[in-house]
């Protein structure tokens, strides 16, 4: 038998424009008609063959219209959806939140003959009490029965409305307006109520800038159904949601603002990302704990890490805690305030450990908690770590961290009861040992992961969801002498001065005059070996090995309008062959995406370890023969 549409399928949505679950649902097969890219969501119009409504895929199932598993005059069975009104128009809006593929592209569309009577229905609103009096007409001799003038009759909306004013104010926000999943959101949407629970919250900021000073935090709020939103908050608004917003709650949210993420900054997997100002409403949800899931991690293990060195993104660990030292204090540059800090060593079944560094709150509090727990082994969680260099690879909390200590979820049984069957006696590796200093971008040895050139050239897409690290062996080229190798920097946090009123140097970082400032490099040069070419970028350290000079020095040599000891410094720099951890990041550039090649580290070439490199490559060649 033929595969069809649902008869009255689009009927059945608008009669039903929020259901509380699929399992709720009849069967709704529709078929997807005019399907197109719009913004960065894929659009169409919803077909049962007499009626049509327009419709949105979620962003995660573009991935199957691109590869053809979704068609235009294709059938869907839609498993969870709901309805949104357009602002300012009659229509109605589907958000698809799940579906499955029914069938692919049919010949032709769909289409059913129409009543001609049903096609003349129209929905009205309800008629008013007094309306429906006046339309009252007495057959034969009826009797008619009028209440007393003293009884005063209530419409339902009144009772209703009275009902609502004694309601507590989450209960009356519930009510009001049906609760939106997440995944439905859109910048285009009218008015919408998020029903979320809050499982990050950062700290405090103060920021200075043109416009004057200004505060702001950001918290992560997650739905029933797993789907993440950042919500950032700033000045009057995040002083007015700082203390409302309490870890771990469930909160109804409404009259927020959506943009598109900066995906640069964005911590959570959503297109989206959320502003509240201070007309926002927040209410709490009361006897909800058990409603809205818990906090989510993306764990990544241990031997893992070394791409995300010195990277933007953030990671989740769990592992076994080894150790957890004295807490200490960090005095810090920029306002010589002292940050507690309290380092521990966790473990994972990969049997390598790392150093995790708490900080503030979490030093005095979760760390203490750890410290006097340290002999038992417990498994921690830990959400949202920065990935550092230190010591090779190490793992620094922020403000938004979490950490969750024996955590009853079957990552955290799983690594026990590997601990407790082979992992306590198991011989630990810490995952930095045995790294030389200049191989800590990408946390790799300069002889793993060697790749050509024309490896990175001839593949456009590395580097698109996350940086990819490479070692290479390449020679310097060229180095432009007219470009600007390096800028002004605040010799106590290194961040671009300006030049102050009257004298000296501005650095916003610190807010303070200085009366001097340095040069650090910030140098573009082209590197070549056998396979080909490409241009590199090159910072401070990296950018002194290559040149042989700090560029302060450099800068000297450039002034001196007499000789061409300038050009000769850049010129011997040129045709000397180094080994460099390279790498590969996506930047877009008038709507065109380039490949990024950054230098993370730079060493001469060790000839003896060079030799047992090649050695081993001839006898991985000779084994495939």
């Amino acid at each position: 038998m033929a595969k069809s549409v649902t008869p009255d399928a689009i009927s059945t949505i608008l009669a039903n424009p929020s259901p509380d679950s699929s399992s709720d649902l009849p069967e709704i097969i529709v078929q997807v008609l005019d399907l197109k890219l719009t913004g960065n969501r894929y659009t169409f119009n919803a077909s049962d063959g007499k009626m049509k409504v327009r419709a949105i895929f979620p962003s995660n199932m573009s991935s199957e219209i691109i590869a053809g598993s979704i068609q235009n005059k294709g059938l869907v069975r839609i498993l969870h959806y709901t309805l949104n009104d357009i602002p300012n128009k009659s229509e109605k809006y589907l958000i698809v939140i799940k579906c499955e593929v029914v069938a692919p592209a049919l010949e032709t569309e769909i289409t059913a003959e129409v009543n001609t009577e049903e096609s003349e229905v129209v929905l009205k609103k309800p008629k008013l009490e007094n309306e429906i009096k006046d339309e009252v007409k007495t057959e034969g001799a009826g009797i008619v029965l009028k209440p007393k003038q003293e009884m005063v009759s209530k419409s339902a909306a009144q009772i209703i409305y009275e009902q609502r004013e004694n309601m507590a104010p989450s209960t009356r926000m519930a009510m009001s307006r049906r609760v939106h999943p997440l995944v439905s959101l859109n910048p285009y949407q009218g008015n919408w109520t998020i029903k979320v629970r809050l499982t990050s919250k950062g700290n405090m900021r103060t920021y200075k800038n043109a416009r004057g000073e200004g505060c702001v935090f950001n918290v992560e709020l997650t739905d029933e159904d797993g789907t993440q939103i950042q919500a950032t908050m700033f000045n009057e608004a995040a002083r007015k949601f700082f203390d409302k917003f309490q870890l771990g709650k469930v909160y109804y949210i409404s009259k927020g603002t959506l943009k598109l993420a900066n995906k640069q900054f964005k911590t959570v997997k959503n297109d989206y990302e959320m502003t509240l100002n201070e007309n926002s409403m927040v209410e709490e949800a009361s006897n909800e704990e058990s409603f809205i899931p818990e906090t989510k991690f993306n764990f990544v293990p241990i031997d893992q890490l070394g791409p995300y060195v010195n990277g933007r993104e953030l990671v989740d660990i769990i592992g076994v805690v080894q150790s957890v030292g004295a807490i200490s204090n960090v005095k810090r540059k920029i306002d010589n305030e002292n940050i507690p800090k309290r380092d521990m060593t966790v473990a994972d079944d990969t049997k390598r450990t790392v150093v995790v560094s708490l900080w503030n709150e979490l030093a005095n509090t979760v760390g203490q908690e750890l410290f006097d727990m340290a002999d038992k082994s417990p498994i921690v969680a830990i959400k949202s770590l920065k990935v550092g260099d230190f010591q090779g690879v190490s793992l620094s909390t922020l403000g938004k961290s979490t950490v969750l200590i024996n955590p009853d979820i079957p990552e955290a049984k799983k690594l026990k009861a590997w601990y407790d069957s082979e992992g306590k006696v198991s011989s630990m590796a810490s995952i930095g040992s045995g790294l030389s200093p200049s191989s800590k971008g990408g946390a790799r040895s300069m002889y793993s992961d060697r790749i050509s050139l024309s490896h990175i050239t001839g593949n456009p897409s590395l580097g698109e969801d996350k940086p990819a690290f490479f070692s290479i062996k390449a020679f310097i080229s060229l180095i432009k002498p007219d470009q600007a190798m390096w800028y002004r920097a605040c010799k106590t946090c290194n961040k671009k001065v300006t030049e102050a009123i009257g004298s000296g140097y501005w650095c916003e970082g610190c807010q303070k005059n200085d009366d001097e400032c340095s040069l650090r490099y910030i140098m573009v040069s082209k590197i070549s070996d056998a396979s080909g070419e490409a241009w590199v970028s090159a910072f401070n350290e990296e950018a002194e090995r290559i040149v042989g000079c700090p560029a302060d020095e450099l800068d000297k040599l450039k002034s001196n309008e007499e000789g061409n000891a300038y050009q000769q410094k850049l010129k011997d720099a040129t045709w000397a062959r180094h080994l460099f951890r390279v790498s590969v990041t996506q930047n877009e550039y008038n709507n065109e995406k380039r490949q990024r090649i950054t230098v993370r580290a730079v060493a001469p070439i060790d000839f003896a370890e060079e030799s047992r490199f090649l050695l081993e490559e001839i006898k991985k060649m000779r084994s495939t023969q």
